[in-house]
């Protein structure tokens, strides 16, 4: 019998993809604006690159991309206001997040939060998202010192909550980190085909979720079945 309810956060409460592709855009624009030297899109994929080499927590991604160019700090400073100010404004949750936390949430059911990334990033995305003090869990990566996969941070879940891990359901946008963990720590998985990762493929059993739903509310639907 399904107990709690746990979310990953990045494309699973709300568009992650699209923020940060409309951020990074308007942080270019700005940039070649204010005289980077590269055509917008170049610009634009140049620093998708360096993303993927550095990671997003990486905080010198717009010093590569500008490099010794004259004005640089100029450039650089007009990239990250319109990063931070494109960023908030698309940092919006899905129409169905919280009427769906808040259906789950009156049916009884423990509410929770398993994340990657930095602690302060995570609390600041639940926070303007407005919907911070609506779990009853939130275990982030960082604080935890672990990574999805690892079943560590899905115990600890469970853990804070005192529910079992076979009484858990787990919602993520991800094969190789969020099903993968909640498959090994004995949940039941269900894949959100939302964001960027919409389009991967299981590789076997591991990676093969539950259930698979296009929207949030639909996990309501999956709970009278189980």
């Amino acid at each position: 019998m399904i107990k709690a309810v746990l979310f990953d956060v990045d494309n699973v409460l709300y568009s992650s993809s699209h923020q940060v592709e409309m951020a990074r855009r308007a942080a270019v624009e700005a940039m070649v604006k204010e005289g980077l030297e590269m055509p917008v899109e170049e610009a634009f994929k140049r620093l998708e690159e360096l993303v993927a080499k550095y990671g997003s927590n990486f905080n010198k991604h717009f010093d590569l991309l500008v490099g010794s160019q004259k004005r640089g700090n100029r450039i650089i400073a007009a990239g990250i206001v319109a990063y931070h100010n494109t960023k908030r404004t698309y940092l919006k949750p899905y129409n169905d997040t919280l009427p769906t936390i808040t259906k789950l949430k009156n049916l009884g059911y423990k509410i929770g939060v398993i994340t990657d990334g930095l602690a302060i990033k995570q609390w600041e995305k639940l926070i303007r998202l407005g919907l911070q003090d609506l779990f009853d869990t939130v275990v982030i990566s960082e604080e935890a010192g672990a990574e999805k996969p690892d079943q560590k941070l899905f115990q600890k879940a469970c853990s804070d909550i005192g529910v079992e891990p076979k009484d858990c359901m787990y919602i993520g946008d991800r094969l190789d980190t969020d099903i993968i963990g909640a498959n090994r720590a004995n949940m039941v998985s269900v894949r959100l085909l939302r964001g960027k990762y919409k389009d991967q493929k299981p590789s076997g059993l591991q990676d093969r979720p539950n259930y698979e739903i296009k929207r949030l509310g639909e996990v309501l639907e999956i709970l009278k079945e189980l």
